[in-house]
């Protein structure tokens, strides 16, 4: 399959005679979803259709199980991600790991990387991170795990959140020239809010379940963000891989080229 290309980069490539007709025929080829002991369905073609990388959550899926659905993903696809990856996962997959599949493995985003041949995405675009609090970084490492496979340039300021705002004046100076910023925040949830009045990209704030009592484990920060008077888009709590992919797609700026 050619690597990291949409439908239109592969009738434009065949067009120009850029690709043979077999290997055109062949990128489309990944559009056929792969049944695995008839459980998982394992879809080739995310990245020719959709523009963004095979992620498999391996919260919820036996270690064996996902270790086998991982590597029949890479095998069709050339590349994927894990997210949400228990220490059990990981040693699940390392055992089974066959050598010519590299892995990389980010512990801070509890995610890890399988390839063969296949590179990821060109750079393409600037995407902003923030975090309240230190806690939120999993969460905000996740989003940059995926920003980054979908080819786009990530910076990152952590702690800096509304109990010592003035953390956050000095850390937005590098962040400015970013196409679209992430603000992840637990507990009351304001960071994203008021980052969203500070500059004029978009805002994506990711409720973290971080907090406890009365509407913890992230309510209180989703509803937060939900009420903001500044303009900002929502994601649920927790989901790091949503904002991620979604600030890319912001950051191509809706690009076909």
């Amino acid at each position: 399959m050619l690597p990291n290309a949409t439908i239109r980069d592969i009738l434009r490539m065949y067009r120009n005679g850029e690709v043979s007709e077999d290997e055109a025929a062949g990128a489309l080829e990944g559009l056929r979803i792969e049944v695995l002991d008839g459980m998982a369905r394992i879809d080739a073609g995310r990245s020719v259709r959709c523009g963004m990388p095979e992620v498999v959550l391996a919260e919820g899926k036996e270690p064996e199980a996902f270790a086998g659905i991982m590597l029949a993903q890479v095998k069709a696809s050339g590349r994927c991600i894990a997210t949400r990856l228990s220490p059990e996962h990981l040693d699940a997959l390392r055992a089974r790991l066959p050598p010519d599949v590299r892995m990389e493995h980010r512990e801070a985003a509890r995610g890890v990387i399988l390839s063969t041949d296949n590179e990821p995405a060109p750079r393409r675009g600037t995407v902003a991170i923030l975090t309240a609090g230190t806690s939120d970084i999993p969460v905000a490492e996740e989003a940059r795990l995926i920003a980054e496979e979908m080819g786009c340039e990530v910076r990152t300021a952590y702690d800096v959140g509304v109990a010592g705002i003035h953390r956050l004046f000095s850390a937005l100076k590098d962040l400015i020239p970013a196409d679209v910023f992430i603000v992840a925040a637990g507990r009351e949830g304001t960071l994203p809010a008021i980052v969203a009045g500070l500059v004029d990209r978009p805002v994506i704030g990711v409720p973290v379940s971080t907090g406890y009592g009365y509407m913890g484990g992230g309510e209180a920060a989703l509803a937060s963000m939900l009420q903001s008077c500044s303009v900002l888009a929502v994601v649920n709590i927790d989901a790091g891989f949503t904002a991620g992919a979604f600030a890319a797609q912001v950051a191509h700026g809706g690009s076909r080229e």
